[in-house]
């Protein structure tokens, strides 16, 4: 039973994020924003591109391209 603790114990210390790189909670986010048709800057969105999202829990953007104004009939 005690192996069964350990095993456990170790699989935690594998999942948790580290310093720098938030791990799989980053990927799924960077993973999404590629989805919207998205990219990740570093510290803020280009002029013509809109925020969407996250990238990772450290700040980073999830920016695409603005879409152009729509036309009124």
């Amino acid at each position: 039973m005690r192996i069964c603790y350990l095993a456990l114990a170790l699989l935690l210390l594998c999942l948790l994020p580290v310093p720098g790189n938030a791990g799989l909670i980053s990927s799924v986010q960077r993973y999404f924003c590629r989805i919207r048709s998205g990219r990740c800057a570093l510290t803020s969105c280009l002029p013509k591109e809109e925020h969407i999202g996250n990238c990772s829990l450290g700040g980073r953007k999830c920016c695409r391209r603005r879409k152009g104004p729509v036309p009124r009939a």
